[in-house]
Order: structure tokens, then sequence, then C-alpha cells
């Protein structure tokens, strides 16, 4: 079954933004000057700079919910730490947040009791599912001057360059 170039194009927009930390954005940089906010979030502000829970954490913690998401399952917060590209403490301060804001929760490690496992909660799958979704819609918007040849191109050829970006 052949691929949607939006899917693949979505996905290799992942793989580059996860191969170098970025700050947060502050909701203010998404102003769009006839009212509403601008960027593929329509006229609302990206879910890490949502008001209802202040800032929310940026990039970072979307990408802490996406591998958690690929692991189907749990992660240690050393794992996560990799995942993510960010060190172990800020790791740390990422899952806390996230605890505290219900999108994720702690569990024991069945190998180590000591140690702790994080596993996505109900919330925070919801969150990673609604932005994929809009991030695909943002895609899907940005090539519909495209023809299918050129969508499969450009899927193809960014998928080569994101899996060529070094990870440092």
């Amino acid at each position: 079954m052949p691929t949607d170039p939006a899917d693949e194009i979505a996905a290799a927009l992942a793989r580059l933004r996860g191969r170098r930390p970025r700050p947060p954005f502050p909701p203010e940089a998404h102003h769009h000057p006839h009212g509403g906010h601008g960027g593929p979030w329509g006229r609302g502000a990206p879910p890490w700079a949502d008001p209802a829970h202040g800032r929310f954490g940026g990039p970072a913690r979307l990408r802490m919910l996406d591998a958690l998401v690929a692991a189907s399952g749990s992660l240690s917060v050393g794992e996560i730490a990799e995942a993510v590209g960010v060190d172990q403490p800020r790791a740390s301060r990422l899952v806390q947040q996230s605890v505290d804001l219900g999108l994720v929760a702690r569990e024991p490690d069945p190998d180590d009791a000591r140690r702790t496992r994080v596993r996505l909660t109900p919330e925070g799958q919801g969150l990673v599912t609604g932005f994929r979704g809009r991030r695909r819609d943002a895609v899907r918007s940005a090539l519909e001057s495209f023809s299918d040849a050129e969508r499969a191109e450009f899927a193809r050829l960014l998928a080569k360059f994101a899996d060529a970006w070094p990870r440092d």
C-alpha cells in the first residue's frame, strides 16, 4: 500500500526537529496581526503555549511525548533524555512537569525497584494525537499546489535529507 507523502513529510520534519534542541517559542511569537495566532495551529496558540496551562514546555516536551508513543510503553528518564536530545536533569524536569500536567505517569521499574519508568496517560496520548493531526493537516495544506509526482519527490528528498542530518 503506498504511503501518503504528507505523512512522510510530517515524519521527516519531526525527525529534523528532534535532531537539535530548540528553545520554546513564547506565545507572542505566534501573534497574527489580524487577531488570533498564525502558524499551523490556526487561530489558536501552539499546544506548548496553551494559556490554560501557562507555558507548556516547548518542542522538547512534544519530542518526549513522541518518544513515549514510539516506545509503545514506558521509558526511563535516561532513555527520554537520549530520545529528546537533552541532559538527564532537563529530562527529569520535563517528566516532573508533565506529571504535574497529567500527561505522563511514573511507575515502578519491574527490573529495579529503585528506579521508575515513565508512561503516557490517556491525556498525553490525546495531546500527541491531536498535535500529529494538526501537523499533518498543515503539511497537506502546504502541499496543495504540488502535483502528485512533486509531493512524492519532495517526501523522498526531505526524508533523505532528514536521515542525513547530523545527530549532534
